[in-house]
């Protein structure tokens, strides 16, 4: 994991990989310019930390490919996925030059970032849809699928057991049984109600 890619060709960019993402992590494109980041930068020369988004807990946003960032950066971050944390060593020329960005970054300074890629998103109002939302939409659909058939074969599996023989139909004579005491009774009750409605 600790394997260097030397991402500019000329040790100008290179990219070490802290922490791996998950395999099916998305990563930025076209579709999906709009990155968020945790970052640390320090000086190569002192170790010293200059600019940190970890203190105060918050993510750095930006769109690739809008020259909004250090070019080292531009390079870096398109080739990340979200969750992997890379370290970025940039030289000068790939960030802030002869001219550096005084106080905190000296000209000619080389600088480590350690990144982490937070999110990435489609630029506001594109109709381009969140693929974390397409990924969700698509997860409850598969979930769905699976459901459905399970439901049916419950449904199936009640229907076997609902199928009991039926009863015989209902008899007149079951009333005129013979029975001592209350069932005669009532059998006789049966018998008038049933020559009344005749």
């Amino acid at each position: 994991m600790s394997d260097s890619i030397d991402l500019s060709g000329d040790g100008g960019v290179v990219k070490t990989i802290l922490r791996k993402s998950k395999a099916d992590a998305l990563c930025p494109s076209e579709d999906l310019p709009l990155v968020d980041v945790h970052y640390e930068g320090t000086l190569a020369e002192t170790g010293e930390v200059f600019d940190t988004t970890r203190l105060d807990n918050t993510v750095f946003s930006f769109e690739l490919g809008k020259g909004s960032v250090i070019q080292a950066w531009e390079i870096a971050v398109k080739t990340m996925k979200v969750g992997e944390v890379a370290k970025i060593t940039c030289k000068p020329e790939f960030a802030y030059g002869s001219a550096g960005s005084l106080p905190d970054i000296p000209p000619y300074a080389t600088l480590i970032f350690e990144v982490e890629l937070v999110a990435c998103k489609p630029r506001k109002g594109s109709s381009v849809t969140s693929v974390s939302e397409e990924r969700a939409r698509l997860e409850e659909l598969k979930k769905q699928r699976e459901v459905v058939p399970q439901l049916k074969r419950k449904r199936r599996r009640g229907e076997k057991k609902l199928k009991l023989p039926l009863l015989p139909e209902y008899n007149p004579s079951w009333d005129r049984r013979k029975v001592r005491g209350r069932g005669r009774e009532r059998g006789k009750q049966n018998r008038a109600m049933s020559l009344s409605t005749s």
